[in-house]
């Protein structure tokens, strides 16, 4: 999935771009393991105070988060009940500078969005006990069709960008593009253009949304398929967040490492190298 090749006004003033991914796993140890064997460079085990656990992979400007909610916790219902489905990308985060700046924005947009929580969990840097905290607001699932959206705000980035996470034995350098699998791209592209205030971008596979940075895709299953020929992207209800586009420096390092690692990477026409949902935890990943 291509880059808009222009860059848009920031008409959402607190809409910043994405700042992060969120793949939820029922099992957090497999999870773990598997993106350790893909190359990435996993955080500790986090704790929230919401309850979650999670493991982050760190870029220099964004990351994603491998999350796990053990029971049905307040707040924390999507991500349990998406992962009793099965593991996949669930959501969406996008940088804010004022989450609750952002939250009058999208309010005066009709666009509803939940009242800012903070919460925290705590790292262990050196030896020592950090907080690393944060205040979101989100959107209703039926305005993001695809999966949950919402907005972080970050108190700590010098806690959670910390450079011993963010290089990657696979050589990726940050997310590149997110797609979302529809039987209607036209009406679910909607509903994000009006989330970013822009109109969608045509492209060969279907409708780029510009966020202000990575982009979303939004296509039909056959455009998705023609892209990633013979990988498996999800066999979730449609619309769904299907697969993430990562950034690397080396194709060639990637697949080796995935073939030691004991996966089954599958080079796509345009030289980028995928991995499918059925071994990516719900999510087909493509390195290029």
């Amino acid at each position: 999935m291509a880059r808009p090749q222009y860059k848009r006004a920031n008409v959402r003033k607190h809409i910043k771009g994405i700042d992060h991914v969120v793949i939820a796993a029922s099992n957090l140890d497999e999870a773990q393991d598997t993106f350790r064997r893909m190359g990435f460079t996993l955080t500790p085990r986090g704790h929230h105070t919401l309850g979650s656990e999670n493991h982050c992979v760190m870029f220099g400007r964004d990351y994603f988060e491998l999350l796990m909610v053990p029971q049905r916790l307040p707040g924390r219902e999507y991500y349990y009940d998406f992962a009793r489905i099965g593991d996949g990308l669930a959501a969406v985060a996008l940088k804010t500078d004022n989450a609750r700046g952002a939250f009058g924005e999208l309010s005066a947009a009709a666009l509803a969005p939940s009242d800012p929580v903070d919460f925290s969990r705590p790292v262990q840097l050196s030896g020592e006990t950090k907080i690393a905290s944060f205040r979101i607001t989100q959107l209703g699932l039926e305005q993001t069709p695809g999966g949950q959206v919402f907005l972080c705000q970050h108190f700590t980035r010098d806690v959670v960008w910390r450079p011993e996470y963010q290089t990657h034995a696979n050589t990726a350098t940050g997310l590149a593009a997110l797609a979302i699998v529809s039987a209607d791209v036209s009406a679910t592209a909607r509903a994000y253009e009006r989330l970013f205030d822009a109109k969608a971008e045509a492209i060969g596979e279907g409708l780029l949304i510009d966020t202000g940075d990575t982009p979303i895709a939004i296509v039909d299953e056959a455009a998705l398929a023609k892209r990633l020929p013979g990988v498996w992207i999800s066999a979730r209800h449609q619309p769904c967040m299907t697969a993430l586009f990562i950034r690397v420096a080396d194709r060639d390092t990637v697949e080796r490492i995935l073939l030691a690692g004991g996966l089954h990477p599958a080079r796509m026409p345009d030289g980028s190298v995928a991995v499918g949902a059925a071994e990516a935890h719900g999510v087909a990943i493509v390195f290029g």
